[in-house]
């Protein structure tokens, strides 16, 4: 089975656009941009993914004078420098290193310390699956990475502060519904506080189409392990490619004013079902496909399949936890502006807790954790109490019992 060409897949089937969504920005900023970040030193947390990637690709393009990138994932660092150095005519500063280690940890402390100052500073590290919310370990681990290491970076940042901090965000963390959108309004909360010390902002973008461990990535290796595609059958979600996804960040994070909340400007009409994407998929490539009715059928025709055949597809109706079946990237108390830019809207009137409101939120929060007397319901109804809005779907099921 030929895979088909997945950019211009993106393009044609999913986005219905060839060329970027904010083309226009940069062209119009371009002169900015080139002057904010041309022989500057750039620091990219999370580097390694999908969207930190991106990011980087984005910024190289004005040609920073330095670049260091951490991320957890060793492995994806070193395809991130293949990439790279494998690209005809890609830019890359002559003092270029990448560190597989975490944000977190005292190494990561002493490199910031010792290898800054650093002008541009981004951070992708981020629990960014609702797949993730399964237990109250699973939580814990969310809202430490998300929001309480965060808060400490922060912390090391008012020491050494840059000229500009971009943290990554979701449309998730509007209205949310899922640990993962409340933990990461909560990040946004966060770094509002220090928005008054350090020049911060932050994004909610789309799904970022066949991003690393998304669920259409996942097709690329089913497919590829003859195993059946699997999906839900009725949720909508708005989109940018790869590539868009670098070039938000690098505009809010080059562009923004201190405590603005970026997001692309999407029509409701632009959202794409996931069936009809996966649909899509297989007409791109001529292959037919059999709608399966149990996942146990699927697997077991994907067991036999051979060229030629029908290939097994199994749609499914969403009832898992935390599932939205809609996005959205702001809420009807937000003060937008849809004028400074032209694919882009700012969110003006972020919360922005006091320092003292901020770290007794948070020690609530890590005090219930740490004398272990809590459970995933706790974990909810606290942050219930944080953030207003947060009206949790419990179903009692997750996305690991799906295929």
């Amino acid at each position: 089975m030929n895979i088909i060409d997945i950019p211009q897949f993106i393009k044609a089937k999913i986005l219905e656009r060839q060329e970027s969504l904010f083309k226009k920005d940069i062209e119009t900023h371009n002169e900015l941009l080139s002057e904010r970040i041309k022989g500057k030193a750039v620091l990219v947390i999370g580097g390694a993914g999908t969207i930190g990637s991106s990011f980087i690709k984005a910024v190289l393009k004005f040609k920073p004078g330095k670049l260091i990138v951490v991320d957890t994932n060793e492995n994806g660092l070193t395809e991130l420098t293949r990439d790279l150095r494998s690209t005809q005519g890609q830019y890359i500063p002559k003092e270029y290193i990448t560190y597989p280690m975490n944000f977190g940890e005292s190494v990561f402390e002493k490199m910031f310390k010792n290898e800054g100052p650093f002008h541009i500073i981004a951070n992708f590290a981020a629990h960014k699956h609702v797949r993730s919310e399964k237990d109250k370990y699973s939580i814990e681990a969310m809202i430490d990475n998300n929001v309480f290491k965060a808060k400490k970076f922060l912390d090391i940042l008012l020491e050494f502060p840059p000229e500009h901090f971009f943290c990554v965000s979701t449309d998730k963390a509007a209205n949310p519904v899922n640990v993962m959108g409340a933990s990461k309004k909560l990040m946004e909360e966060v770094i509002m506080t220090y928005s008054s010390k350090i020049q911060i902002a932050t994004a909610r973008f789309a799904n970022v189409a066949f991003s690393n461990g998304s669920l259409l990535d996942g097709y690329i290796q089913r497919l590829l392990k003859r195993q059946p595609i699997s999906c839900p059958s009725d949720v909508r979600r708005f989109f940018v490619s790869p590539e868009e996804s670098g070039q938000i960040c690098m505009l809010a994070c080059m562009l923004g004013n201190s405590g603005e909340i970026f997001f692309p400007k999407l029509e409701e009409d632009e959202m794409v079902n996931f069936k009809d994407i996966t649909l899509n998929f297989f007409k791109a490539m001529g292959q037919a496909v059999h709608l399966c009715s149990s996942d146990e059928e699927a697997r077991e025709l994907a067991a036999n399949w051979t060229e030629g055949n029908p290939y097994p597809v199994y749609f499914f109706d969403t009832d898992t936890s935390g599932e939205k079946l809609y996005e959205e990237f702001y809420t009807d108390t937000d003060i937008v502006d849809i004028e400074s830019f032209d694919s882009l809207g700012v969110i003006k009137n972020a919360v922005k807790p006091s320092f003292e409101q901020i770290e007794k939120t948070l020690s609530g929060l890590q005090n219930m954790m740490s004398s272990g007397n809590y459970d995933k319901a706790s974990i909810v109804s606290q942050l219930k109490n944080i953030i207003p809005d947060f009206a949790h779907i419990e179903t009692g099921k997750t996305l690991d019992e799906k295929m």
